[in-house]
């Protein structure tokens, strides 16, 4: 397979990938795995749909990795009669699914989560998603029925915490020091990531809240593959994209930042404005 092909298809590979592992780095491991089987496979007959390929490959990378989370699934009440959705409610899902992702995808079973994610995130038909797990598409269409019904009645991000983001990129654009600090917990972790380079680590309140002093001019709450987050472009950088994780303590506070620094043509995130 020409490099070309892959460069080209990486974007796509990544989203699925991130979509269905939850995780960027774990994405990027996937995703190398499958450029890698696909080098192996050059001396093999020509491939018509590298895209189409990769995508596959990538797919059965994250089941295997998936199942090796020791998940569990029953398939005794698969109902081959189960409906697909109206164009109109996959839109309406697709919509949701970054905000269901992070709190429901990771209870789903392995081979739900792929049905679901290749299925009604990325319109793969099912008679593809049932070679790749192995079933018969009317067990793949009841897999991913089940899914949707789950993300469908997931719950949006808290308002307050949504509130929180809000204000410390605020405080952070105002330079307010105060508030920065008081945002944070005492033990918070600031981690930088790039795509080429082990990340960078800041500990404790007041270092990370002198780190963003003055920031944060361009950045915007979004849910990053459904994790609540932000996004911006960092300055002097162009065609760059940084994207910010946020996680919180019990009682409210930011207990880590996590941003990666992505070019916009391998960026391979779902990004939703709040």
């Amino acid at each position: 397979m020409d490099l070309n092909d892959f460069v080209s298809a990486r974007p796509r590979l990544l989203a699925v990938a991130t979509r269905m592992l939850g995780s960027a780095a774990d994405a990027e491991d996937a995703v190398q795995e499958a450029w890698l089987r696909a080098d192996r496979a050059d001396g093999d007959d020509t491939i018509d749909n590298p895209t189409a390929w990769l995508t596959t490959v990538v797919s059965r990378i994250c089941l295997d990795r998936l199942r090796s989370r020791h998940y569990t699934a029953s398939l005794d009440d698969v109902d081959p009669a189960d409906p697909a959705p109206s164009p109109d409610a996959q839109a309406q899902l697709a919509e949701s699914v970054g905000a269901a992702m992070g709190a429901v995808l990771d209870e789903l079973a392995p081979a739900e989560r792929v049905a679901f994610v290749l299925h009604d995130v990325f319109a793969v038909p099912f008679d593809d998603v049932a070679e790749i797990l192995g079933m018969s598409p009317a067990a793949t269409r009841q897999l991913a029925s089940r899914a949707r019904r789950r993300v469908a009645g997931a719950p949006r991000p808290d308002a307050a915490r949504t509130d929180a983001v809000r204000a410390f990129l605020a405080a952070s654009r105002d330079g307010d020091f105060t508030t920065l600090v008081d945002l944070l917990d005492p033990d918070a972790v600031f981690r930088i990531r790039t795509d080429d380079a082990p990340p960078s680590i800041l500990t404790g309140a007041p270092a990370i809240a002198e780190a963003f002093l003055f920031k944060a001019k361009t950045a915007l709450v979004a849910l990053v593959d459904g994790v609540l987050g932000y996004t911006a472009r960092p300055p002097g950088a162009p065609g760059y994209l940084l994207l910010g994780d946020v996680t919180f303590t019990e009682d409210g506070r930011i207990a880590a930042l996590d941003v990666t620094l992505r070019a916009d043509e391998v960026a391979g995130s779902e990004v939703i404005p709040l």
